[in-house]
């Protein structure tokens, strides 16, 4: 957690709006993955940055806490890549743990170029994670992405992978994003989108929808840029009505008012992260006009 979360949750639960984890007996949400209409719990853990720590028992520890936090609750996925320093790695040694690995939907990327380099990569990322076969992987930041989908559809029609998909994290990208929408049949698209960065939400999550594609979302917390907004502020009124106790539930809630929005994948490090955020994911989601209201809210700060 950064400095800048732990001070705006610490002031939210000054005045808290909800007991703690009173959110806990509604069930998990879940969204269809359109080509399939397997559902999956609608957050999940993004392992960019946090993840990325020395592959040690100790260094370890807190990451093993936060995962089996994170399934118990009802969560199920995961995301990483082999160009996130040693999170494979570290994923490896959390998935360790018996029976772990059925109880989680793992995705991965290649980001390379050419089918032998893309092959390549692709068995590295099973051989740090210990695993047999993932369930999604994409192709990371658009990289070779004519050549790398036709490796990628290979994988899938042998049963290495599940699920193909495409990312992006900028919004200079989302252009050829859509281009690549609309000439591909993909099973997951993954955009950045957050209450204060809503371009995806305008031009590609409504072509997902439209072409049946299954949407993660990052960075929905801006990689800290929110947090450092609402610093010293208090929740506003709708966070009451949608039963937010804090302001990461009030920010993922905004990015699940989204219908065609699958899973966000905030990353959390801690089991305390996992339990503030899978709140977001249980009760009321806001409806359009909340959600102007909450645009409103973060606009003007």
């Amino acid at each position: 957690m950064s400095v800048s979360r732990r001070a705006v949750i610490a002031a939210a639960a000054l005045a808290p709006l909800a007991p703690p984890l009173a959110w806990a007996a509604d069930p998990l949400i879940r969204r269809p993955i359109p080509s399939t209409g397997e559902m999956l719990p609608a957050i999940g853990i993004g392992t960019s940055r946090r993840y990325e720590v020395e592959p040690t028992p100790d260094k370890v520890a807190p990451l093993k806490d936060a995962v089996q936090t994170f399934l118990s609750l009802g969560g199920s996925v995961i995301d990483t890549a082999p160009s996130y320093g040693t999170a494979e790695d570290v994923l490896g040694l959390v998935l360790a743990e018996p029976g772990l690995r059925q109880k989680i939907f793992l995705a991965s990327k290649v980001d390379t170029t050419g089918r032998e380099a893309t092959l390549a990569e692709f068995e590295r990322s099973l051989k740090r994670m210990k695993v047999e076969a993932l369930d999604l992987v994409a192709v990371h930041n658009l990289i070779d992405v004519t050549e790398n989908l036709a490796v990628l559809r290979d994988l899938k029609s042998r049963k290495r992978i599940r699920y193909v998909g495409v990312t992006v994290w900028r919004d200079n990208q989302l252009e050829a994003l859509a281009e690549v929408m609309k000439r591909e049949t993909l099973d997951f698209i993954q955009v950045n989108y957050a209450i204060d960065n809503r371009e995806a939400a305008e031009r590609v999550i409504p072509l997902a929808a439209d072409r049946g594609m299954a949407v993660m979302t990052n960075v929905p917390f801006g990689r800290d840029r929110l947090f450092k907004a609402v610093q010293g502020k208090e929740l506003p009124a709708v966070a009451k009505d949608l039963g937010c106790a804090s302001w990461p539930q009030f920010f993922l809630k905004y990015v699940l008012g989204n219908p065609a929005v699958t899973c966000p994948i905030p990353g959390m490090a801690k089991a305390s992260y996992v339990e503030d955020n899978l709140g977001a994911a249980r009760g009321r989601l806001p409806d359009p006009a909340q959600r102007k209201q909450m645009e409103a809210f973060i606009d003007a700060v």
